[in-house]
């Protein structure tokens, strides 16, 4: 009877636990404009109060030029920054990283991520902010569930495209 117990439970233990993860897909749109600088972008989840609860990816410039630190101009990415950005030591391991071209960019999370992996099942909200040098801020908001499966998806009007998150466990 041991000896039956002690390998249905090894068995239990093989079994893979499902892990969730969170897909994002986010189009920077092609701008015509005279002057056109690559938007700084920052991307976290918020809970129902709106508080920031995880920094997922917040992209601007790297090096340093005439006018001074990428840094310097983090502010502005309004909403992120007075809910978590002015609190943090940038830069932070697996969150920042350059601007991006113009394009749809794939970026996936899952509960590794040492974010995340606090955060416990429910419903949460996915926030994107970018803003450009000479140019607009755009906030977009799409809601989902962490732990749970499902599509959501928003659209910007100038500075950020389709927005798309897909949740799985």
């Amino acid at each position: 009877m041991r000896i039956r117990l002690t390998i249905a439970l090894a068995g239990l233990a093989a079994l893979p636990v499902q892990a969730a993860d969170i897909e994002l897909k986010l189009q920077i749109p092609q701008i015509n404009v005279a002057e056109y600088h690559r938007p700084y972008v920052a991307v976290w989840v918020e809970g129902a109060d709106q508080t920031a609860l995880a920094n997922l990816a917040v992209w601007y410039q790297q090096k340093t030029t005439r006018e001074g630190a990428g840094t310097k101009w983090l502010p502005d990415l309004r909403q992120w920054w007075r809910r978590s950005g002015r609190s943090l030591a940038l830069p932070v391991d697996g969150v920042t990283g350059p601007t991006r071209p113009v394009g749809t960019h794939s970026l996936r999370f899952d509960d590794r991520n040492p974010q995340l992996a606090k955060l416990p099942a429910g419903n949460y909200t996915l926030v994107v902010e970018a803003v450009r040098e000479v140019g607009g801020r755009e906030l977009v908001k799409v809601p989902f569930n962490w732990r749970g499966t499902g599509t959501g998806s928003a659209k910007g009007k100038t500075e950020l495209g389709a927005v798309t998150v897909a949740t799985r466990r």
